[in-house]
């Protein structure tokens, strides 16, 4: 199982390039289930979720011709209509391919997911959707079995707002019959992204960008072109890196209108930002100072950015708190912190966080994504030598993690 090991206590200086989304590259890829058309891709990230996701996608017959970041999808020939346990378990987006198989083929079985340990996560707003478009759904041996002739068009609020499921039932709509509202809708740019890709498609979608989204169902789509937008996550994990470890960074390729809750807080924090359209330059010299914040779904805090944050505030001139609304078990990474001699406590869903002088390397494990993402921040930060454990988690989601840090100064290398 590889490693990363860091020695930390270096300045990083030069520029990163931010790869495209995961969030948003996973729901575009089961898109491609929904037409014969070819679906033609760029800035696909190259992530271990992301050939997760395309060998299940194959395995259903669709075809995948894959150059670098480029991926051309035809689903001319789908003969499978099964999601087997074997590709889900590790990945919860493999949920994913039911709207999909489901609308365009009458019928889907699909394991239930998994995915990082951070939360239950329960697929049960995807099911209550699909039901009220009529399909009849019975859960037997881990598998979610699908049928219904045709979907049809309904007026659906989920319980909570839920991406995933937003997307699932976004996609099974542009094929069912009438009419669809889905109501407390997610609003999360990669929401948006996929949506933008079903118009290309040929789907007809109101309300982009909104929780209350107005899908008219139509009788087939067609292929389409799309470039992948890129990652927030991970263009604002590079931020809190500058700011824990000092230097002067430029991204490149990246949104900065899809992240301005992060980019204000590191304000806070004192990096100095130069906000260009799509690159920002990041400085920072000195200790940060400490935020609080509370996670909540967009365009409110993230709550993917709540680990590589606290990585920040355990080094601040002072105190902070952090509240986690999202997932309940996301402060897995506390304890792994307080290794490297953070003093952070917790209480239910919030962690108080008191900001040392210094940190000090040692052996850590990553529990989760994001996790693995802020022992990497505060390996680069500590004086001495960090060996991160598990690392399998950051390959699922960031694009060659130790390779860009290692570009622009940091002392981390892969030990496999």
């Amino acid at each position: 199982m590889d490693k990363l090991q860091i020695v930390g206590g270096k300045r990083l200086n030069g520029d990163i390039a931010v790869s495209g989304a995961k969030n948003a590259a996973l729901p575009i890829l089961c898109a491609g289930l929904l037409t014969g058309g070819d679906i033609e891709l760029s800035n696909v990230p190259r992530l271990h979720d992301v050939r997760t996701i395309l060998k299940l996608l194959e395995q259903t017959g669709l075809k995948v011709t894959q150059d670098d970041e480029r991926v051309t999808l035809n689903g001319a020939n789908i003969t499978s209509l099964e999601a087997p346990y074997e590709l889900v378990k590790t990945m919860r987006a493999s949920i994913l391919v039911l709207g999909p198989l489901l609308a365009r083929f009458g019928e889907a079985k699909v394991s239930l997911p998994g995915g990082c340990a951070i939360g239950s996560r329960p697929v049960d707003q995807h099911i209550k959707g699909l039901r009220q478009m009529g399909a009849e759904i019975t859960i037997e041996g881990g598998y979610i079995h699908a049928k219904c002739a045709k979907l049809k068009g309904a007026r659906i609020h989920t319980d909570m707002i839920t991406v995933t499921g937003t997307e699932n039932l976004l996609m099974a709509a542009t094929l069912a019959e009438g009419e669809t509202v889905l109501e407390n809708a997610a609003r999360e740019p990669e929401v948006t992204d996929l949506a933008n890709l079903l118009v290309a498609m040929g789907a007809k979608i109101e309300g982009i960008g909104t929780d209350r989204l107005v899908i008219q169902g139509v009788e087939s789509l067609h292929g389409a072109k799309h470039a992948v937008i890129s990652d927030r996550i991970e263009a604002a994990t590079f931020l809190c890196a500058v700011a824990a470890t000092g230097g002067d960074i430029v991204l490149k390729n990246t949104r900065t209108d899809i992240f301005d809750v992060a980019l204000d807080k590191l304000r806070e924090m004192g990096l100095q930002l130069d906000v260009g359209t799509d690159t920002i330059r990041a400085r920072m010299d000195g200790r940060p100072n400490p935020v609080s914040f509370r996670t909540t779904e967009y365009p409110g805090f993230p709550t993917d950015m709540q680990a590589q944050f606290m990585a920040v505030n355990i080094l601040a001139n002072g105190p902070s708190r952090v509240t986690e609304t999202i997932f309940e078990n996301r402060f897995m990474h506390v304890q792994e912190m307080n290794r490297l001699g953070a003093q952070i406590s917790t209480e239910g869903n919030t962690a108080f966080i008191k900001g040392v002088d210094r940190l000090v390397g040692a052996p850590v494990m990553a529990t989760d994504l994001r996790a693995s993402a802020s022992l990497v921040i505060a390996g680069m930060a500590a004086e001495g030598t960090t060996l991160i454990d598990r690392i399998y988690h950051l390959d699922r989601g960031y694009d060659r993690m130790e390779v860009k840090l290692s570009a622009v100064g940091a002392d981390i290398v892969r030990i496999k």
